[in-house]
């Protein structure tokens, strides 16, 4: 079977098994893997193009220069990878199959950490494994009849899981079953689902700070209000922070402040979860394209500024996204900046709601000015009057139409009035409610 021909879904069962023991000899394992590996790599000096911007009436200017970086070079000739084996294997008193298990997470670690270090997000510094948890290969285990027998000693230590009688059972009665995480409570099972049907539409989705913005030519502009999301963060800072300042003070309230970022990533977690699935429900069969944003790349200004983009979950969206549906990741550079017409520029105006193109005159929301950029470049359309006429307005004619006998008119100044979604009678979202608040916006 194909890589692109599935997708993983995964679900969790709890076990009362005493695996504390086993659980810190593979940690130990997997970060003595890590040492030897990080003990032989190779740096290597490379120069890098890096610019800073300077300001000269009124237009900002790139500067270039050139500087000398390390760049690690991981070894993974099969010679070293056999050494590396047997010396694992000299101080390892289970299955010989974890260590092979230990050394595939430990080139992942590493992978994931060069990367980011090359971006510049990652300091010279070795990894460390911190959490519990053993990555069960498939060769590690045995699924017969809804039961699963997981090898940790051969012949002296096994762990047994019956998935006849959890919840999910009729949902992978024909899925072929993954790789196993067990962690100290809970053992996280992967079942492989093959993609049976065919992505005929496409959606360009536009991450801001309190919506999500998405344009299609058969569904128009949707509008999701994230601003509960953002409630649900700020609401957690007030009460943290209140609880920091007693704590500082009162040692025994130290636990209480601790909680309150647990119970934030929870209710943040329990959002994104219901918003992606009704997402899903309501777009089958869709492609939709994100922005890859980097938060990294944001901070730098204000306060305020600062602390509102930590508190997205924008990351979280498109990950919960990609194992419900497809996505795909688009380049944000200047997509709420360039018009989609004319590939002009885009000024601002009404502090910013609404952006005009200097060179056509195209008027419009400056939120639907991104996403219909981010889905004219998912379908790899280049930025032409005659594009913009055949790709977005001729499809959208038919639906302005139904919607002026509908609703008496369409805004034509870029969202004028009410800008919330026409099927949310509340104006809020409620978090256990999600279709509440996924609607289409009259387009503009």
């Amino acid at each position: 079977m194909r890589s692109n021909s599935y997708r993983i879904v995964s679900y969790k069962i709890k076990h009362g098994y005493d695996v504390s023991g086993f659980l810190l000899c593979y940690r130990s394992l997997l970060q003595r893997a890590i040492d030897i590996i990080w003990s032989n790599i190779k740096w290597v000096r490379k120069w890098e193009k890096k610019y800073y911007i300077v300001e000269r009436e009124g237009k900002k200017i790139r500067r270039y220069y050139r500087v000398r970086r390390l760049i690690p070079v991981v070894p993974r000739t099969k010679e070293f990878k056999r050494q590396l084996r047997n010396e694992l294997m000299n101080c390892w008193n289970y299955a010989p199959h974890y260590v092979d298990s230990a050394i595939k997470v430990a080139y992942s670690i590493l992978k994931s950490w060069r990367r980011n270090y090359v971006k510049g997000e990652r300091r010279r510094e070795k990894p460390v494994v911190k959490r519990l948890f053993v990555r069960v290969k498939e060769t590690l285990y045995v699924y017969r009849d809804g039961r699963i027998r997981v090898t940790i000693a051969p012949r002296k230590h096994y762990l047994e899981f019956d998935l006849n009688r959890s919840w999910f059972k009729n949902r992978v009665k024909e899925l072929e079953l993954g790789e196993l995480i067990l962690t100290r409570h809970e053992l996280i099972i992967t079942f492989r689902k093959p993609i049976k049907e065919k992505y005929a539409e496409r959606i360009g989705w536009d991450l801001n700070l309190f919506s999500l913005d998405g344009f299609s030519p058969k569904h128009g502009w949707v509008r999701v209000d994230l601003s509960k999301l953002y409630h649900i963060h700020r609401v957690h800072e007030v009460k943290r922070k209140k609880a920091q300042r007693v704590a500082s003070r009162k040692f025994s309230v130290k636990e209480r402040a601790s909680r309150h970022g647990e119970r934030e990533r929870n209710r943040a977690k329990d959002f994104v979860h219901k918003l992606t699935t009704e997402l899903t429900s309501k777009f089958p069969n869709t492609v939709h394209g994100f922005e890859d944003l980097s938060k990294n790349n944001m901070y730098g200004h204000s306060r305020k500024h600062n602390r509102d983009v930590g508190k997205q979950n924008w990351k979280q969206i498109v990950q919960y996204m990609s194992y419900k549906g497809r996505v795909e990741l688009i380049d944000p550079k200047n997509s709420s900046s360039t018009c989609p017409a004319c590939g002009g520029e885009m000024v601002k105006l009404r502090k910013g709601q609404v952006v005009r193109c200097v060179k056509c005159g195209l008027e419009l929301d400056r939120q639907l000015c991104g996403a219909i950029n981010i889905y004219l470049r998912m379908c790899g359309f280049p930025q032409s009057p005659s594009t913009f006429y055949r790709a977005v307005i001729r499809k959208m004619i038919p639906r302005w139409r139904m919607q002026m006998r509908a609703l008496g008119g369409v805004a034509t100044n870029g969202g004028e009035g009410d800008d919330m979604p026409s099927m949310n009678s509340r104006r809020w979202l409620s978090l256990m409610n999600p279709k509440a608040y996924i609607g289409l916006q009259k387009p503009t």
